[in-house]
């Protein structure tokens, strides 16, 4: 029988990044949603504070263990930006397209493209779990003006990968999920689960 886990999230791209990864490890994830639970704050300034409070969140109200990540693009020419604050750079609501646009803009005057895919996952076997299990992973790649590729979410189309010669939304799926930083992450995550 399969274990009933929440992922603490509603991203479709991520949710079934996971179940793909998941899936065969028997374990069942549904999105928060599906369970009725509303997003969680994420006031934090940390990736790992703020998948920590998203997943005790999701467990809290749904009883089941939890997963949450915090995941985002950091590009060294600004500090680290946009970091966690990845998928409302560009203010609300949500929007890839201004996201990208002001990251290319704030790029615009440097020769530093340079950046990487951060993620922080966290697992929770209950909302009061004392000993979450952390796990990341980083990708690393560069920036690029021109958008490449119809696949995958977000800055996908702007990350190149210079040893592939492609961005990430020019990846498949299975491709993607073996490299990715959420793949990284969740492979140092099954190995402390194991």
């Amino acid at each position: 029988m399969k274990q009933k886990i929440v992922l603490a999230s509603n991203n479709a791209g991520k949710l079934k990044e996971f179940q793909q990864i998941l899936s065969p490890l028997g374990m069942d994830l549904y999105a928060q949603a599906q369970l009725g639970v509303p997003d969680a704050p994420e006031p934090f300034f940390t990736f790992v504070e703020n998948a920590l409070a998203k997943a005790r969140h999701a467990s809290q109200l749904t009883g089941l263990p939890a997963i949450a990540d915090d995941s985002g693009i950091c590009v060294n020419a600004l500090g680290g930006a946009p970091g966690v604050f990845s998928a409302r750079y560009a203010g609300e609501p949500k929007s890839d397209q201004r996201n990208n646009e002001k990251l290319i803009q704030a790029l615009a005057d440097n020769e530093d493209r340079s950046a990487y895919y951060y993620c922080v996952l966290v697992y929770v076997r209950s909302a009061q779990d004392p000993q979450p299990v952390i796990a990341d992973g980083r990708w690393h790649g560069e920036i690029v003006d021109t958008p490449s590729g119809d696949g995958g979410f977000g800055y996908d189309p702007y990350f190149y990968l210079p040893e592939l010669k492609k961005t990430v939304a020019q990846l498949d799926s299975l491709q993607k999920n073996s490299l990715s930083h959420r793949a990284l992450a969740l492979q140092e995550l099954l190995k402390k689960l194991q």
